[in-house]
């Protein structure tokens, strides 16, 4: 893509079915949250991470931290301060990625953008069977139509992108399954990477 696009990381949730301190939990040789910084870097020209409070990433990570505002709830307000951190750097575009999903696709943003029309503000991504807006790519533009969203009681990624134009790009019927979100302490374990040999 050729406008300038930023990837913001969600590392705000309160992982409470994880048993709290998601971002940190091992993933291979290093954590959900590096993993998921390394995604970033092949999605957006800058990178930030969006948390609810610092110590949700247990201190500094080399990049901006973007702070969800408290009166947004849940993923939604990542994406708020993702927009905000995106217009300030005069970007297009936004990438989102959670942190919890750490087998995303390489080209995830590169396809996204490839599918994007005139009129649509957000393209999502989906696979088997199931749609996943908080992998979107989301437009600038969209901030606006955010705070009155906000303003009618809504908070949900999934009906800001159905009202601000968006086009669905579907990975198929794929195993395994690239969008994985890993919730529980079992699914980590389960869908742990293979350790390199010495």
């Amino acid at each position: 893509m050729t406008d300038p696009c930023v990837a913001v990381v969600l590392a705000g949730g309160a992982g409470r079915r994880m048993g709290g301190g998601k971002p940190l939990r091992t993933w291979g040789e290093t954590s959900l949250l590096t993993r998921a910084l390394i995604l970033a870097r092949g999605y957006g020209d800058e990178i930030a991470v969006a948390v609810r409070d610092a110590d949700q990433i247990g201190g500094e990570v080399g990049v901006p931290l973007l702070f969800d505002r408290p009166d947004v709830p849940g993923p939604l307000a990542g994406l708020a301060s993702a927009l905000a951190f995106a217009r300030s750097r005069g970007a297009t575009w936004v990438q989102l990625l959670a942190c919890d999903m750490p087998r995303l696709p390489d080209d995830l943003t590169l396809r996204l953008a490839a599918a994007l029309r005139s009129n649509a503000k957000v393209a999502l991504p989906a696979s088997n069977d199931h749609l996943h807006p908080i992998c979107g790519l989301w437009s600038t533009t969209v901030e606006p139509r955010l705070a009155d969203y906000l303003a009618q009681g809504r908070s949900s990624l999934r009906g800001l992108a159905a009202v601000s134009g968006e086009v669905v790009v579907d990975w198929g019927t794929v195993q395994p399954d690239p969008f994985v979100n890993l919730n529980t302490l079992a699914e980590l374990h389960a869908q742990q990477p293979m350790r390199r040999q010495a």
